[in-house]
């Protein structure tokens, strides 16, 4: 042990004069109170790191929060969204059932149509054809009678209408 050693205490000795003024050194600045300077500034740091500590926890919370506000947002949008693609595919279903139901009354409608065009074409027709076969038959009633006249000069059922006129118009 080096400070058991008379030698270190001699007034020669620098060693003891760096120790001397060491002491000294720490002596005024405790008189002075830089300690206390230096713990007040240690402290304000302390408190400054604290409060930045305090306010990144903060934040950290407040991004958190944010987060899982977020994702419930998201959540909710995306139940929405099924939401509506469900109800879209409903309308689609109704409007499909609806366009089909449409769609078999128009035909229906468009078969009645034709039906009573085809009707009322062959009602024209068998009139058309039974006008022809009237005509053809007065043609041929004309023909018959017109031989018959040339063939007889006098016809006894002309002569009886003709009899038979003179009685009428009187």
């Amino acid at each position: 042990m080096e400070f058991f050693n008379p030698h270190l205490y001699s007034l020669d000795n620098a060693e003891l004069w760096v120790a001397v003024g060491l002491l000294i050194f720490i002596g005024i600045c405790v008189f002075v109170g830089v300690p206390k300077l230096v713990a007040g500034q240690l402290d304000a740091k302390g408190a400054k790191i604290q409060a930045e500590l305090d306010e990144a926890q903060r934040l950290r919370a407040e991004a958190e929060a944010l987060l899982a506000e977020i994702r419930a947002e998201k959540a909710a949008a995306e139940a929405q969204a099924r939401d509506m693609l469900a109800a879209a595919e409903a309308d689609a279903r109704i409007m499909e059932a609806d366009a089909k139901v449409r769609l078999e009354e128009t035909l229906a409608r468009r078969q009645a149509l034709a039906e009573r065009r085809i009707a009322s074409a062959e009602v024209q027709a068998t009139a058309e054809v039974k006008a022809a076969a009237a005509e053809v038959a007065a043609q041929a009633a004309e023909t018959i009678l017109t031989a018959r006249i040339a063939g007889a000069k006098t016809d006894p059922l002309l002569d009886a209408a003709i009899a038979q006129i003179g009685t009428r118009l009187n």
